[in-house]
């Protein structure tokens, strides 16, 4: 259980923060961005649930998807390391990853095919799972940068990537099954 009596702790005035395990780093370190990411992308989404109330199967998702995202920043919020115990560090599973997968080819079955790129918009659902694409992409990138230069658990980057692939069929469902879906048209607007 989470308990958050006080809102300001003023530890952040002087632009640093603490991880989950209570080392401080800047605000500006790419793990607090990594999780930063995660939340705005999981902002974006309290949003498209705005517009999917009346969608029996992507509201209910979306949700889970949110509460995951949760589990999501604590896992990038507190490095990984050798020999942690798995009962009392929160990390994204691989289960979490292939029920993403599982997700991803129901939804894709039912939609139309794709005969070039789709441009964000359609319905206002659509256009809100668009851009928490968006921003979960730019999450990922965020969390492969970090990556690079410390540890961070392979289920977390592998979870972004599905939940990006997951977020564009989600947007063509909204668009009545990519019916709606706005399309590309190369060279469309050259005078």
């Amino acid at each position: 259980m989470v308990v958050l009596n006080r809102i300001y702790t003023r530890t952040g005035d002087q632009g640093a923060t603490r991880l989950a395990n209570g080392e401080e780093v800047s605000k500006t370190d790419l793990r607090v961005e990594a999780y930063g990411s995660v939340d705005e992308t999981n902002a974006c989404l309290g949003l498209a649930r705005l517009h999917t109330a009346g969608d029996v199967l992507l509201h209910p998702l979306l949700e889970r998807i949110q509460n995951d995202l949760f589990d999501l920043g604590a896992d990038l919020a507190n490095p990984p390391v050798d020999n942690e115990d798995p009962a009392r560090v929160l990390r994204v599973t691989e289960g979490q990853v292939t029920r993403l997968e599982q997700e991803i080819d129901q939804i894709n079955a039912d939609l139309a095919p794709l005969n070039s790129f789709v441009l964000p918009g359609g319905t206002p659902a659509a256009a809100a799972l668009h851009q928490a694409r968006t921003v979960c992409r730019r999450a990922e990138r965020a969390a492969i940068s970090l990556a690079l230069t410390a540890p961070v658990a392979t289920p977390a980057l592998k979870y972004l990537n599905r939940l990006s692939d997951l977020l564009f069929v989600a947007a063509r469902r909204a668009n009545a099954n990519g019916a709606l879906d706005v399309l590309w048209t190369p060279g469309a607007t050259r005078g």
